[in-house]
């Protein structure tokens, strides 16, 4: 489960130098990788200590670790790709510390011939560390926002020194009319899904999209989600939105 290629449609594959998360805000409600992760919790199993399966649900036991066996896996990759970085976690969780995502940042400024994609809820902790890692073109930040309430997280990542920047709007549980898209390069959308997935309706979609025509941003639809998102697609308006950096 550590280095994968990978169905998120705006990736090409995973590596997860670190194990373990928490919840911190309203969008991690049915988070998939604690669901995943407590599938994977087993004896000897990848995720063993890190989640379990309770009454109440998957949960994670509040394990989060650094895996260093893991840490080069990049540079063996010798075929340029899209790597999401950390799917199942959050390179910036309080847990983790400096010296080890300076270390990440290091092997992805080394492994210049893939592109990374890190995403974060944490936006305070990278907005306090971002002046000591170094910001390859390489190397695509953002910040998820599910709603108007975490809207200072855009604030926070707009003034670090990544190249570029972007926004994951999912899962998308509440309009956001008055986003601020200066600095930023690219949003993506999309819905919640799985077990319990909350509604996210059209006008909200189509307004972001507006939003980002409006701006020059990239924008980039992935999909309606659902209880069966496969049934429910990742066509907008009878197409489907597919841009990004580069």
């Amino acid at each position: 489960m550590a280095t994968l290629s990978s169905k998120i449609e705006w990736t090409e594959s995973t590596w997860n130098p670190v194990r373990g998360c928490t919840r911190v805000s309203e969008g991690c409600r049915f988070c998939y990788a604690e669901r995943i992760a407590a599938r994977f919790s087993g004896k000897g199993l990848a995720y063993e200590g890190f989640a379990k399966n309770t009454k109440a649900g998957p949960q994670w036991t509040h394990k989060v670790d650094p895996i260093r066996a893991l840490l080069n896996e990049p540079l063996k990759w010798k075929k340029p790709r899209r790597i999401f970085v950390n799917s199942m976690s959050d390179l910036f969780h309080e847990e983790i510390k400096l010296d080890y995502i300076q270390e990440v940042f290091s092997v992805m400024e080394e492994a210049s011939w893939h592109k990374f994609q890190v995403l974060t809820k944490r936006a305070w902790r990278l907005l306090e560390y971002s002046p000591k890692l170094p910001w390859p073109s390489n190397v695509w930040m953002g910040v998820s926002v599910e709603d108007n309430r975490v809207m200072d997280r855009i604030d926070d990542l707009r003034q670090t020194g990544a190249k570029i920047k972007f926004l994951s709007l999912e899962p998308l549980i509440g309009p956001l009319p008055h986003l601020d898209l200066s600095g930023i390069d690219w949003v993506i959308v999309g819905g919640e899904s799985g077990p319990g997935a909350r509604e996210m309706k059209e006008e909200w979609v189509v307004d972001i999209k507006d939003q980002c025509e409006k701006e020059n941003v990239l924008f980039f639809f992935k999909q309606w989600g659902g209880t069966r998102k496969s049934k429910t697609g990742r066509e907008l308006d009878g197409q489907t939105y597919d841009e990004m950096p580069g």
